[in-house]
Parts: C-alpha cells; structure tokens; sequence
C-alpha cells in the first residue's frame, strides 16, 4: 500500500467574524497563497482538490461551488466536496491517494459561522422529524451531557474550568488563536453560567474561518517536505443520531475510531472538543494518559471556525512532526451533535 503524509498546513487567523461572503473565497485565496508557495507547488501540481463546507451555515444552495473561484478557471481540476468538517474531506483525498489517483491532493474547508445564529443552524443536523422541529440549541444540549456526565461523577465543572485555563495559556504561544491568556481557574468559577453547568469559558467562541492542507505520496511527499507527517492510521466511526438511543456520557464511535486508527503512544493529541467536558470525555475514550500534551494549540476552545476546525487538528498535530517537537501524533475530528460522528488521524515522523 502506498504511503500518503501530510506535508502542507496554513489556515486563516480565528476571528469572531470577517466582512466577506459567505462562499470563503476572501479567507481562501492566502491561505491557498500561503502553503503552495511554502512547498513551492503551483496549482497546475496539485492532482486532486477537495473541501468540506455547510451550505446551512452558508444560508445558499452548493455554496461550494462559489468557493472553487478561490482555485481558479483555469486549469482544470479534478475536484470534489463533503457537506460536513473538511477532515473528512481530508479522509476522501486520502483514500484517492492510496489508490494511486493521483500523488498531491489539496483540501479545505471554511465556515463563515458570524452570519447567522449557530446555534439554530446546528439544530439542523437533528432528527428531522421529531426533535429538529423542537429547535433545542447546540449549547443547550452539551448543557445536558455536562450535567449528566457531573452526575455519574465523571467530570467536575473544576476540572472543565481548568480545561479552559490551560487551553487559554496554550494559545498564547498561537498568534492565529482567538481567545487567549492566563486566567486562574477559582477566577473562572466565579463567572456566571450561561447554560448551567456551562460558563462562557466551557463553549468554543463563534469564529470565522478557513484551513487547508496538502497530503503527498510516498517519494513526492520526501521531496516536498524534510520531515513529513506519515499517515499510519485513518479511520471514523458513527454513532446513533437519537440522542436517546445513546449514552451521552461516553462515545463509542471514538473508542472505535482510536483503536482501529492505533491512537496508543502518541506524544501529542489535538483534540475537536468544541465544549470543556467534551475535552474530558475524549481524553479518557480515547485512552489519553496525562503523559499526553493535549492542544498545545489551544485548541476549538481558542478559536472554532465550522468546517474547518477538525482538518487544522489535523494539521496542528502534523506542524508537531514537520517542526521535530513530536514523533507520533494524534488528530481527532468530530461532526454531528454531541460527539456523534468521530474521526482520528495518527500521524509519525521518520528520520
């Protein structure tokens, strides 16, 4: 089988809204600027493209298609697109490249969350017929799970805050982060809720934003990158959509994804944990002990653009490799409510 790594990753600064469209062509074009002028491609190299978007999010109809004027006219592509987080896209040019296809492969994905009410929107992804309808807000909900996994004694809103605390100290070292700096634990305590148990502190920001990353097979992949981030294992799992038909406080699709991807011995672990006791729940269905340096980056709690927040996991684990810091890495992605869908990518560097 052939050998496919990650040997490309930029993504846009994580703000709370931008002024261009909803199509993410504005937030596209440098970052696409960006990690094909640092691996000195042109697009004319680059042998499959393909994104993940919401045209919910979007609030138009194949949305994406707009985004591709981000590429250009000319020449033509091969191209293709996911209606969920662009590390499933990720997973799509993967496979295209194991199956000799094509040996470069560009992905993206975008979400201009500042033009609507997120909240609403991701009501969407609901049951159609019997809870969507309802209207039950995406904060409300992870509201119930936190408060169930407090009451089976799983996690403590002291251990969500101090989540929160050490994401916050870790995007200090990313200039691309949202939200940063150094706030004491008992000062986070002392905020008021704004869905009990949930402080502001327990819920990723709104952000707009974009992410983009170039995988590369086996010799192409040397060439391009002096370190580049091996794909070893690649694999998602689903969970049921009934939220009744579930125990919240846990994810089997997670186990699953870990354990057929090999998530055991990784040094290094960016997590798509969009609330604090989500962080938790991963951390231990993952098998994550404290030996492991979850989101150096800050994580979605620092910044959380829709649609491309599980792809950049992906490559602030892979920057880990490239930069020498990590061995073996891993990044985790999740789509659907409440941990629902789960995705997770090992990566290791080689001398």
């Amino acid at each position: 089988m052939r050998e496919v790594a990650v040997v490309g990753f930029a993504q846009t600064p994580c703000v709370r809204e931008t002024d261009g469209t909803t199509n993410g062509v504005e937030m596209l074009v440098p970052i696409f600027h960006e990690v094909l002028g640092g691996l000195g491609l042109t697009k004319s190299d680059i042998g499959f493209w393909c994104s993940g978007s919401s045209d919910y999010l979007a609030g138009r109809a194949f949305s994406f298609v707009s985004a591709v004027d981000a590429i250009g006219a000319f020449p033509p592509i091969a191209e293709s697109h996911v209606e969920m987080d662009a590390a499933w896209a990720l997973y799509e040019a993967w496979v295209k490249l194991l199956c000799g296809e094509a040996d470069t492969a560009l992905v993206y994905g975008f979400g201009k969350s500042s033009a609507g009410q997120l909240r609403r929107v991701l009501a969407m992804q609901l049951d159609p017929y019997v809870v969507t309808p309802l209207w039950p807000d995406s904060v409300g909900l992870a509201g119930i799970q936190a408060r169930m996994g407090i009451e089976a004694g799983l996690w403590d809103e002291r251990a969500m805050a101090s989540v929160a605390a050490r994401s916050r100290a870790a995007a200090l070292s990313n200039p691309l982060a949202q939200l940063s700096g150094s706030p004491e634990v008992d000062e986070l305590l002392a905020d008021e809720y704004f869905v009990n148990p949930l402080r502001r502190h327990d819920c990723a920001p709104i952000t707009d934003g974009a992410a983009t990353i170039v995988l590369a097979a086996g010799d192409r992949a040397r060439e391009l990158c002096e370190r580049p981030a091996w794909i070893t294992g690649f694999e998602h799992r689903v969970d049921s959509p009934s939220l009744g038909g579930r125990d919240l406080t846990t994810s089997p699709s997670a186990v699953a994804a870990g354990k057929a991807a090999g998530a055991e011995d990784v040094e290094v672990a960016e997590l798509h944990a969009p609330f604090t006791h989500q962080e938790i729940l991963l951390r231990q269905a993952l098998g994550l002990g404290d030996d492991v340096a979850v989101n150096p980056s800050g994580g979605v709690l620092a910044g959380n653009p829709m649609f491309s927040a599980g792809l950049a996991r992906i490559g602030e684990a892979a920057r880990r490799i490239h930069d020498g810091s990590a061995s073996r890495v891993l990044g985790h992605a999740t789509s659907g409510p409440l941990l629902q869908q789960n995705l997770v990518c090992v990566m290791e560097g080689r001398e």
